[in-house]
């Protein structure tokens, strides 16, 4: 039967929904706008038939923006403070390390300086580079303040956390600039010195993950996820607005397949992803392991019509999406690599098998996310529609008593890590949760 397919293609719950939340406003973790956000989303799924709907709380520390500046003299610049960095006014010297690749920060005195780094990576260079790992290198070797040029064009400077799970505040200012602020801060004012001043808060917060389910009552269980907050200087509608809708669809057309369903389908749409996952590092700490057959994430879903899935060496997960993808003659990626920067990891650093579904765009990098122009107007309803039902059929086989995948050994996970030449980056950042 396929008629769901054709209600998939018909329906407005997902797009329904991504317009709520992007008109609450700030979704920032810890916010009352987040919370509005997961009280409607429990909503919403309780609506489509999910069944155990609930919140769960969690706390977190909480972090407010003021205003934050570079420069000198008559010609400082407002810009935008990365979220947990702290508050306070440094003077240095302003270097700026281009890309800021590992070498770049290894054949480059920083000590006392502000250094200045790309949002991007060079199209030679064989890994991603998360800010977080530029930001703790700049910190390791001695960084006076750290600024976060947008490789994007459009004046729009970019966000982005720093901090760690034991440090969750970071140890010096931090800001985001746009790449036409930062090509004029290189050259007018690099070798001289510069000043940056951060105003921000710190406070205790509360953020929250909602749960629901369908299909049987067994243990096993698929998790299909997304979060629902956002950085607070947008709408946040690709991050990840947009994969909360996916997931608010797909549960929609999974409760007219519930009959089809071997395994129990959890939905988990959590909190504070934009401030180190720490929503779905609370689950995953307090979650079995064992009974997760997958984990199925979505995060960048909508923003192109052609899906991106991170399947972190499990074989049989790329198998199966590409066979989901071959049926449905519906272009799919697949990203054999480790992919260490969503919900999805705190699961899959354990060896759980797991998916990082996105999407392409053409764009290097986010492209518009994390800036003022991650709003609505950049996502199609087709698209939407057509990832809801890739991703509906994704679960449906995942929770088929037929398809099993193993989980693999932390010890294995690590040593992917190792051979990509994501380790060092990760324990830099403080990241590698593995024993030496």
């Amino acid at each position: 039967m396929t008629h769901w397919i054709g209600d998939v293609f018909t329906s407005d719950v997902g797009w329904n929904h991504l317009e709520t939340l992007v008109d609450i406003g700030d979704r920032m973790a810890g916010s009352d706008g987040e919370r509005r956000a997961a009280e409607a989303t429990r909503d919403v799924l309780t609506d489509v038939g999910a069944r155990n709907v609930q919140l769960e709380e969690f706390d977190i520390q909480g972090w407010t923006r003021g205003s934050a500046t570079i420069g000198a003299g008559d010609s400082t610049r407002e810009t935008i403070a990365l979220p947990r960095s702290p508050a306070g006014e440094v003077t240095g010297e302003l270097v700026d390390l281009g890309y800021g690749l590992p070498s770049d920060f290894e054949e480059t005195d920083i000590e006392g300086k502000v250094v200045m780094v790309a949002s991007n990576v060079p199209d030679h260079y064989d890994r991603f580079i998360h800010r977080r790992e530029k930001y703790y290198y700049a910190v390791d070797r001695g960084a006076a303040a750290f600024v976060f040029r947008n490789h994007v064009e459009g004046c729009l400077p970019p966000t982005g956390s720093v901090g760690t799970p034991e440090s969750p505040i970071g140890e010096i200012p931090a800001i985001g600039v746009s790449k036409e602020v930062g090509s004029r801060l290189s050259r007018r004012r690099e070798g001289e010195t510069v000043e940056v001043a951060v105003e921000a808060e710190t406070h205790d917060a509360t953020s929250q993950n909602v749960h629901a389910d369908l299909g049987p009552d067994t243990d096993e269980a698929v998790l299909l996820t997304s979060h629902v907050d956002a950085h607070d200087i947008a709408e946040g509608a690709m991050d990840n607005g947009a994969g909360t809708a996916v997931v608010v669809e797909v549960a929609n057309a999974l409760a007219d397949r519930e009959t089809e369903l071997d395994t129990r389908v959890h939905l988990v749409v959590y909190g504070a992803e934009e401030v180190g996952l720490v929503g779905s590092a609370h689950d995953a700490a307090e979650r079995d392991h064992d009974s997760i057959t997958a984990i199925v994430n979505n995060d960048g879903v909508v923003r192109g019509r052609t899906l991106s899935a991170h399947t972190h060496g499990f074989d049989r997960l790329d198998d199966l999406v590409t066979e989901v993808a071959d049926d449905f003659d519906h272009p799919v990626t697949t990203i054999p690599e480790q992919g260490p920067h969503s919900d999805h990891w705190p699961y899959v650093q354990w060896g759980v098998p797991g998916y990082h579904l996105m999407s392409e765009t053409g764009d290097e990098g986010r492209g518009w996310g994390h800036t003022f122009a991650d709003t609505l107007d950049k996502l199609e309803v087709r698209n939407l529609r057509e990832q809801s039902i890739l991703l509906t059929e994704l679960c449906v086989r995942l929770a088929d008593d037929e398809f099993a995948v193993e989980h693999k050994e932390p010890e294995t996970i690590a040593a992917a890590l190792e051979a990509e030449d994501q380790a060092a980056g990760m324990k830099i950042i403080g990241d590698w949760p593995y024993d030496e």
